[in-house]
């Protein structure tokens, strides 16, 4: 799922889920959000609420937003926990969701449970936070006691699953 995805609609109604405020992962992925809404003009942030990175917190944001009774055609969630609850929302109210769905459903961190809810249709596309990190400064510390100076920027192999590609494979393969 990319930009091309809602080229046919004019105007896509956003609700943006923040995670917990000025944390590293909320300011990237807010930015990640403004950058596209920046892109496309028929695209509006039409409510944002921080959900503190929490399911119960994105129930409760869902369901106020469900109260307003706003046209909404994505839900952008900055992690998989509040995706949840906004989905235990969404099902209280019988608003649909996901692949066969008025709401369609962005969310990050491709937890097990993410990826198992993005194969099962009810997130379309779930970006991956790789949480494999201890390789990787193991690697950095060796260096620094050996005198040696670190990559300056190291970047982390991180890819994004889409409802309609991944497998049950793809999540098998994880190692989280």
């Amino acid at each position: 799922m990319d930009e091309t995805t809602f080229k046919d609609k004019p105007v896509l109604n956003i609700v943006h889920l923040q995670g917990s405020m000025g944390s590293s992962a909320q300011i990237g992925r807010t930015e990640g959000l403004q950058a596209g809404v920046g892109r496309n003009p028929g695209w509006e942030v039409v409510y944002r609420a921080t959900g503190d990175f929490t399911q119960v917190k994105g129930k409760e944001v869902m369901e106020y937003v469900l109260t307003q009774n706003f046209n909404i055609d994505v839900l952008y969630c900055e992690n998989d926990n509040m995706a949840y609850g906004a989905m235990e929302a969404m099902n209280v109210a019988m608003k649909t969701y996901g692949v066969d769905g008025d709401v369609k459903i962005i969310s990050f961190d491709a937890t097990n449970a993410g990826l198992a809810a993005t194969l099962d249709g009810n997130i379309n596309y779930n970006v991956e936070c790789n949480p494999l990190h201890g390789p990787r400064v193991e690697v950095i510390i060796q260096q620094l006691e050996n005198g040696e100076k670190p990559d300056k920027l190291v970047y982390v192999e991180e890819i994004a699953f889409d409802a309609a590609t991944i497998t049950q494979e793809d999540i098998d393969a994880r190692a989280y």
